[in-house]
């Protein structure tokens, strides 16, 4: 009777176990998803301001934005800017005029990225966490008051760069954007609004 009463006990305390983890587990899932989602978030941020920097510095060259990543990775290897040096006008007596002079050119991705460490400019078009999934990209014009402007918007949606965690709380960030009328994932600019904001700005 008393062994019985042991395995009573045993099989009980077991049970408790499981049920305790189980408890833990379902508090603790959406907590270690949102830090995931947090930290893979922040990453893809920085990718996009670089996206978006680029797309200005294109934008100065060309007077409009690229819908091709290819384009827009083949300006920054190739593409030169000048060094200028602005000096006070020797003639001006109100100091207001400068002369500009151009010391030198340098490439694109020279300028804008020299103090990233470990940089690749063709990793750029690439989605962080995603398997090498490519950035969405579009670029047009949009009339504002009776003149053309240009836009631009690249996207990486919440299943390319969360892909790997909980499918189901996955599922139920993209619906709670949706709900809502928001893009479900990140983005920078905008083909509605002559913006380059990014939506989590």
């Amino acid at each position: 009777m008393n062994w019985k009463f042991n395995v009573v006990k045993i099989v009980l305390t077991i049970i408790i176990i499981v049920l305790v983890y189980l408890i833990y587990d379902s508090i603790m899932r959406p907590v270690r998803f949102n830090q995931a989602t947090h930290e893979r978030e922040r990453v893809v941020i920085s990718r996009l301001i670089d996206l978006r920097l680029s797309q200005q510095f294109y934008k100065r060259q060309y007077n409009k934005f690229t819908d091709n990543l290819d384009t827009l990775i083949t300006f920054l290897k190739v593409g030169e800017i000048p060094v200028v040096s602005l000096i006070p006008d020797p003639t001006d007596t109100t100091f207001t005029r400068s002369i500009s002079d151009t010391l030198e050119f340098v490439k694109v991705a020279d300028s804008l990225f020299s103090r990233k460490i470990n940089f690749s400019v063709d990793s750029l078009r690439f989605i962080p966490f995603s398997g090498n999934k490519l950035f969405e990209i579009e670029a047009g014009n949009i009339e504002r008051g009776g003149i053309n402007v240009p836009v631009f918007e690249i996207r990486a949606h919440y299943h390319t760069f969360l892909a790997g965690l909980d499918r189901q709380l996955i599922v139920n960030l993209v619906k709670s954007k949706e709900d809502i009328e928001r893009y479900p994932g990140l983005k920078v600019g905008s083909m509605q609004e002559p913006s380059t904001d990014g939506n989590w700005e």
